[in-house]
């Protein structure tokens, strides 16, 4: 397996949303994220199905895109509990990413993620965001 080059933090300052749900926010989340060349962008993104009991509640993930932009090898930093953690992981292990690129090249590269889950909205179940 080719080595990891480093840790990048996706960032965004929107909601994801369910790909079963209105694309709306999914797009929006898509739209809003860093597209640099060295970083790996979601082009598919699921949200974590889980209660109104983890409202606010944050798990914060590492994991690796590979370069075919699927992740791998998650690590869950902190999380409020198992159940939470394990949705989460289960959520983003569906997303796709465009592999980060060096010289042109696809390579795998760390990434951390922060998830905290947000109010329901009356468009769709609820949410994850950016932490």
């Amino acid at each position: 397996m080719k080595a990891v080059r480093k840790l990048v933090l996706l960032t965004t300052s929107t909601l994801l949303v369910a790909v079963a749900s209105a694309t709306t926010s999914e797009q929006s989340y898509l739209e809003t994220c860093r597209k640099d060349p060295g970083v790996p962008v979601p082009i598919v993104v699921v949200a974590p199905s889980v209660g109104a009991e983890y409202e606010g509640s944050s798990v914060h993930l590492e994991f690796v895109v590979d370069a075919k932009g699927k992740p791998s090898q998650f690590a869950i930093k902190s999380a409020p509990d198992d159940i939470l953690a394990t949705k989460v992981v289960e959520a983003v292990r569906q997303w796709r990413f465009q592999p980060a690129e060096i010289d042109g090249t696809p390579v795998a590269m760390k990434v951390a993620l922060p998830v905290r889950i947000v109010e329901a909205t009356p468009e769709g179940p609820r949410l994850a965001a950016r932490d």
